[in-house]
């Protein structure tokens, strides 16, 4: 039911394909979207479809889906509100986590794929040295499970049969962990691992002070440990160990107190298991703002950074050792923007609002031009004020408050090197997380 235009594969970064038009169901399209990042993808003739090919008719349903530009088209051409990625300063945070690592060799790292939701990123990263991907939500896992990622840890809990039901037969062909912290959420797991004939992993959640999902540090995490060995089809993997709290601490001294809270928790943990009598060999935590600090504690064994492929505004007010802001990694993710309309006596209004942009940790910043403030202006429109000497039709990189919400709102990533469009990316894994 599938036609394609396939593009020469001549750099990792490259998407298959430019545009897909096809008369198709529902089902056909997931099919669509998850061949183009698995494993086993294969170069197709050039000649199979024109771009702009006419619109198919199947069952008296008709359906187009078309990225927002082609490989090879220049910056100016892009349509806005659209999401960027530099894929050289992606390349720089790829490399820069990898040699950071190198100082911790008894750790290992996770990013976590809640920051990008695009498996080719995730691929990118295990090929940088990463373990496998967390992912948030069911449909994150299914992304990247899709997308050719071979081991997954879901640092969330999954509730009900249905639900469940999905994640076992994720394990079919991957392997997956999850996250729990109630017994009957146990007892399910086992359940639906068993109806479909696999075996979870499952990693105790424990409450190391960001008062979220978890259970309480001590004998409450031990006693989980022990239902999990009672039952069939699931095993203790070991404990997660996440305080978000901290990845934003400004102070690089605070952050490192708030991750000696968290280890105080840990060992306690650790102690209770050993009294019960349970091996523990994986603790798992940490993020861009505190990886460090973990994976140098002797007790996190795998850590979890996701924001540094990206960055955001919100990470970039953390504060280094030296009270500098952090510069470990840079800017690679912009939210492309165009002036559509300009009072010269007070404001410019651009085409990125709450619908292009996530608000949750303040309004993004102006890339270049510091003088200038983003106001929110509605759904579709952002204001800048003062108007900046800006002209209708210019176009304005945005630097998100909070990279990962702000790319749940788009389809599709635009890999830019050189002023051109090298990659074009589907974001697989956004949605509410179902």
């Amino acid at each position: 039911h599938v036609s394609v235009n396939w593009r020469k594969l001549k750099h990792p970064y490259h998407l298959t394909c430019n545009y897909l038009t096809a008369s198709i169901n529902v089902i056909d399209l997931l099919l669509i979207f998850s061949s183009l990042t698995r494993n086993n993808i294969q170069k197709q003739p050039d000649c199979i479809l024109q771009h702009h090919s006419p619109i198919c008719n199947y069952s008296n349903r008709m359906f187009f889906v078309q990225t927002p530009c082609n490989i090879g088209d220049p910056l100016e051409s892009l349509e806005t509100p659209a999401l960027i990625v530099c894929l050289k300063s992606l390349d720089y945070n790829l490399q820069k986590m990898t040699e950071a690592m190198k100082a911790y060799p008894t750790v290992k790292f996770r990013p976590h794929a809640k920051t990008h939701k695009c498996p080719m990123i995730g691929r990118l990263q295990i090929k940088s040295g990463a373990v496998g991907v967390c992912c948030q939500t069911l449909t994150e896992a299914q992304a990247m499970v899709e997308g050719g990622i071979e081991d997954i840890l879901l640092s969330n809990q999954v509730i009900g049969m249905q639900k469940l039901r999905r994640l076992a037969g994720l394990a079919r062909v991957a392997k997956v962990s999850v996250c729990v912290d109630s017994e009957g959420n146990i007892e399910d797991l086992s359940k639906a691992a068993g109806e479909l004939g696999v075996t979870l992993d499952l990693v105790v959640e424990v409450n190391v002070g960001g008062n979220r999902c978890g259970v309480r540090p001590g004998d409450s995490a031990a006693k989980l440990a022990e239902k999990i060995q009672s039952l069939p089809n699931v095993t203790f993997k070991g404990l997660h160990c996440y305080q978000g709290n901290n990845q934003h601490v400004r102070s690089a001294a605070d952050r490192k107190a708030g991750v000696d809270l968290v280890v105080e928790k840990v060992l306690l943990t650790l102690k209770a298991l050993k009294d019960h009598g349970i091996e523990c060999n994986y603790v798992t935590g940490g993020g861009t703002g505190t990886f460090h600090y973990e994976a140098a504690s002797g007790v996190f064994t795998e850590v979890q950074p996701g924001s540094y492929v990206f960055m955001d505004v919100d990470y970039c007010q953390n504060l280094d050792e030296k009270e500098q802001m952090v510069s470990e990694f840079q800017q690679s993710l912009y939210v492309l923007s165009t002036v559509q309309s300009v009072d010269p006596d007070d404001r410019s209004i651009l085409d990125a609002g709450l619908k292009a942009l996530s608000m949750d940790s303040g309004v993004p910043k102006i890339s270049g031009a510091r003088d200038l403030t983003y106001h929110i202006g509605g759904d579709e429109h952002g204001k800048v004020i003062p108007f900046g000497n800006l002209k209708v039709g210019d176009l304005i990189w945005l630097v998100p408050g909070h990279c990962d919400p702000t790319v749940n709102m788009h389809e599709w990533i635009v890999g830019l090197r050189d002023g051109k469009v090298e990659s074009i990316w589907p974001v697989s894994g956004r949605g509410p997380g179902k």
